[in-house]
């Protein structure tokens, strides 16, 4: 297994990180949605930039070293957190407008240039780590797929979501035995997300009727003129640098449209099995789940998303060339930009499903903390067998008992690394036999 990138890929990566750490600079735009609500105090002077450089270093280096790396080895495609966290941090620490694109640009071309040398040099050891790492696509991609359920039952109770789960297994079970041409997993989480959609919509429609019933329209109104005035500020400074949010989705729809590019976790090993259309649409659904978040925390911060509403990857992936994608790309972020004021607005109405837009997220990463550590173990055992469980998994729970100085979605994937590090040494060292020399 070795990264190989063509050189439309190459210059269109370090093309993205270099505009990306400009807008970071710029505190217009980062990746980090931890970053983001600090990008106000940082633009008005209250946060130092050594201040505001730390908090974007602590706040991204545990997903960058512990899933970024990791995914980008076992699937052989580029992902956002290896991509644009470090030009998040890139674009903040640099002191000059005109530094920040330069060593967004560096980092752009050490992943790319470095990302081959190393899975081509990780073959040659005796414990390929590389390699046992594609034991973590499995469990992302059929677990991943349980994540609507799961928001389920967070929001309306375990009734419903024990119903959903079923269904949505029963779902995966038809696709295996009669439609094995479709990715059971995708469909499994389309069958799970109609379901929430209902859902939502009833209990919005509820909700909205008992409201009604409490509340008169001259509330409501006040309601919408404090929402108004919050937003208006940094909604109109959005959109002053509209051109360069479309220079941005013009660049990040190309690197997409290569599909050397993953938007999530499982789209990333979908697309390294050329599953174009399944990638898709589970990026469709993640985004349904991140929409609300993205844009209200853009016009409080007076910060938008790298990657925007994240809409660009499902459409991205399925454009028929590179030009289309940079027209639709530079298009659609403008839009994005040009109507965050109104799609703010109208969220403000929705409690339901801004609701269901955090427990989305709480439920996407519930699901995929569980899938990343099963196929950590699974990575594991392929290196070294029980040992080799018994070091990830020990990795795995003292990061627990020390309070998780590596976020928890992270450290399977750091003790697969450690592991292998480990493995490779006690054989160097006649300590250890490989299991493939047995």
């Amino acid at each position: 297994m070795t990264l190989h990138l063509p050189p439309l890929v190459i210059i269109f990566t370090i093309l993205c990180t270099a505009f990306a750490s400009l807008l970071s600079h710029m505190a217009l735009a980062v990746f980090n949605d931890g970053v983001r609500p600090f990008l106000l105090d940082f633009h008005q002077g209250e946060l130092k930039r050594p201040q505001m450089s730390s908090i974007a270093f602590g706040l991204s280096a545990g997903f960058i070293f512990g899933l970024g790396v990791p995914i980008a080895f076992s699937s052989s495609v580029l992902n956002p957190w290896l991509l644009f966290l470090p030009s998040d941090i890139l674009g903040i620490i640099s002191p000059k407008k005109w530094l920040a694109p330069i060593l967004g640009a560096a980092w752009g071309a050490i992943v790319v240039f470095s990302l081959g040398a190393v899975t081509s040099a990780a073959t040659s050891l005796p414990v390929n780590f590389l390699d046992a790492m594609q034991q973590m696509s499995t469990p992302i991609l059929y677990l991943f797929a349980f994540f609507p359920s799961v928001a389920i039952a967070m929001q309306f109770g375990k009734l419903r979501g024990s119903i959903a789960a079923i269904i949505s297994f029963a779902v995966m079970l038809v696709i295996m035995k009669w439609v094995p041409a479709i990715n059971p997993g995708a469909a499994a989480m389309a069958a799970g997300m109609i379901i929430l959609v209902i859902i939502a919509i009833f209990q919005e429609f509820k909700n909205r009727k008992e409201a009604k019933a409490e509340a008169g329209e001259e509330d409501a109104e006040d309601v919408e003129d404090e929402t108004d005035s919050i937003f208006a500020a940094n909604a109109k400074r959005l959109r002053k640098y509209l051109p360069m949010f479309m220079v941005m989705g013009a660049l990040l729809a190309v690197l997409v449209n290569t599909h050397k590019f993953g938007g999530g976790e499982a789209t990333s090993y979908l697309l390294a099995k050329g599953d174009y259309a399944n990638a898709a649409q589970v990026d469709f659904y993640r985004a349904l789940g991140f929409i609300p978040l993205v844009v209200t925390t853009a016009v409080a911060s007076g910060a938008y998303q790298i990657v925007g509403s994240t809409l660009i990857y499902p459409i991205a992936y399925l454009l028929p060339n590179p030009i289309l994608a940079a027209i639709v790309g530079a298009l659609l972020f403008g839009l994005e930009v040009f109507v965050l004021s109104y799609l703010a607005k109208g969220l403000s109405k929705l409690s339901t499903v801004r609701d269901a837009s955090d427990t989305i997220r709480n439920a996407i990463t519930l699901t995929l903390e569980v899938a990343i550590l099963f196929g950590s173990i699974a990575a594991g055992n392929a290196m070294a067998g029980g040992i080799g469980i018994a070091v990830v998994g020990g990795i795995y729970a003292l990061n627990e008992a020390f309070g998780r100085p590596i976020v928890r979605m992270a450290a399977g994937p750091v003790g697969v690394i450690i592991a292998g590090i480990l493995f490779n040494i006690l054989a160097y060292a006649h300590l250890f036999t490989p299991l493939a020399a047995k």
